[in-house]
């Protein structure tokens, strides 16, 4: 749960009635995209105020009269979807930052410099957005937004999505160090054991995470590893 000096403010008013849950601001995010949530789990408190700022709950026959229904998680997603969302100053700053950042991050993991063939750093992109003033929604997910920004910053920047093929060959004993973390980096396409022992993968990984994957497996195995970009 989030802490109430933290959390968000939902409002909704119907039928001359306010009606405020106090919110993670996580919770607008997976509300707004249909996605199935406790909302328990997102909350400051387990009520439904008529003012929060005093602490006045709203009577469950009110709640009834209003929503047709006393079921929490129906009332709380009912506010969220049809209400708005009360910032203050800071909370939205701090919105916006961490929703930039996850735009900034979701670029840079999926796309490449197509003249290059290389990633484009987190630090490039966020420079190409603020010379294209790009603005991000605080209220939408990074998701939504990606496709926006990049058809803004295309214009300073040669970019596109793109996923590439690499063709990994490690010794056996080199296996269980790598392939938990490897398969979280991308999709294991085929994978066989060779004669002389070696574990042979081909992994389709986002284009901005090959950098990640060469320094991950060069570590974790010492260099003792063979890794081809595959055509």
């Amino acid at each position: 749960m989030v802490k109430v000096e933290d959390a968000l403010i939902a409002r909704y008013e119907s039928k001359g009635h306010r009606f405020e849950v106090l919110i993670d601001q996580k919770l607008v995010d997976l509300v707004k995209s249909g996605k199935s949530v406790n909302v328990s789990e997102y909350l400051a408190t387990d009520m439904v105020f008529k003012d929060s700022s005093k602490g006045d709950r709203a009577s469950e026959e009110v709640i009834k009269e209003v929503f047709g229904t006393e079921d929490f998680q129906t009332v709380v997603m009912e506010i969220i979807k049809k209400g708005q969302v009360q910032l203050t100053t800071e909370q939205r700053r701090k919105m916006l930052e961490e929703k930039r950042r996850q735009v900034v991050e979701i670029i840079a993991r999926e796309s490449m410099n197509p003249q290059s063939g290389t990633p484009h750093p987190p630090q490039r992109i966020e420079k190409a957005m603020e010379e294209a003033r790009v603005r991000v929604d605080p209220f939408k997910s990074a998701e939504e937004q990606v496709n926006d920004v990049l058809k803004a910053i295309r214009v300073l920047l040669p970019i596109r999505f793109e996923h590439v093929k690499m063709e990994i060959e490690v010794p056996g004993t080199e296996y269980g160090k790598i392939y938990a973390e490897m398969a979280k980096l991308g999709q294991i396409q085929k994978e066989d054991w060779k004669n002389n022992g070696n574990y042979n993968a081909i992994i389709e990984i986002p284009a901005g995470v090959q950098d990640q994957l060469y320094d991950f497996l060069n570590k974790r195995t010492k260099g003792n590893v063979n890794i081809k970009l595959i055509k």
